[in-house]
């Protein structure tokens, strides 16, 4: 496994959740401080990724789309409930990788809540969308899965409802209870699943028709200029 890949493991199974725990701890308006830590540590396997070089602008000019595209997909959309901003963000992971897909879905959490509202919920919000990048890298970019728009909004729908959805939950439990217990936190999830599967729906229904298109549009470009490509022996540039 690249280094790359252990240490996005890492930052997202120990380093962001310690400093999570931490930045709740903190009083005032700390999660801005949290925020912009769950950033950095996410660049440190972002930058391992490329093994050694330096990133060129036209690669975080990419990103910077994609991260556009994610936020025009919470905020712009008219339909209540809708949301396309989880299957942007796996889309980046499945086009450019886990590490890029983790950063994609941190920093459109921290841009489109400037359109909500920042809060302590934040820096969890940031963790689980990049989440949702994350494992659609490690499924789709190391060819775990076939890049299918059927596999694909299958995937966006399991991994919304059971995955990213209850990470967003964990945030309200200890955000909200004062005394954690499994009963209480039972009835956050319970009462999550929902609006989880709502989200689910509309994030498979934006990968199985637009996933493929994308994803076309996103290898040629990767193609032509030879920038964020997938290590070799995952079967795209």
């Amino acid at each position: 496994m690249k280094k790359s890949h252990i240490a996005t493991l890492i930052v997202f199974l120990a380093v962001i959740p310690a400093t999570l725990v931490l930045g709740s701890r903190l009083p005032g308006r700390a999660y801005y401080v949290t925020s912009t830590l769950v950033i950095v540590e996410l660049l440190i396997p972002f930058f391992l990724a490329f093994e050694g070089r330096r990133p060129q602008a036209r690669e975080l000019v990419l990103l910077a789309v994609m991260c556009a595209l994610a936020v025009a997909g919470r905020v712009a959309i008219p339909v209540p409930g809708f949301k396309a901003i989880f299957a942007v963000i796996m889309i980046a992971g499945i086009a450019f990788g886990p590490e890029s897909g983790f950063l994609v879905g941190a920093v459109s959490a921290l841009a489109s809540n400037f359109f909500y509202s920042q809060g302590p919920y934040t820096p969890w919000q940031m963790m689980a969308y990049g989440a949702g990048g994350m494992l659609a890298g490690f499924l789709f970019a190391k060819n775990l899965l076939p890049r299918k728009p059927v596999v694909m909004g299958l995937f966006g729908f399991l991994a919304v409802a059971f995955f990213v959805g209850p990470l967003l939950d964990t945030c309200s439990v200890f955000l909200v209870l004062s005394k954690i217990s499994l009963k209480g936190a039972m009835a956050f999830y319970v009462s999550g699943f929902a609006v989880n599967v709502n989200q689910a729906i509309a994030t498979a229904a934006v990968l199985l028709l637009l996933g493929k298109p994308l994803l076309e549009k996103l290898d040629r470009v990767k193609t032509k200029y030879g920038i964020l490509a997938v290590e070799e022996g995952s079967g795209h540039p």
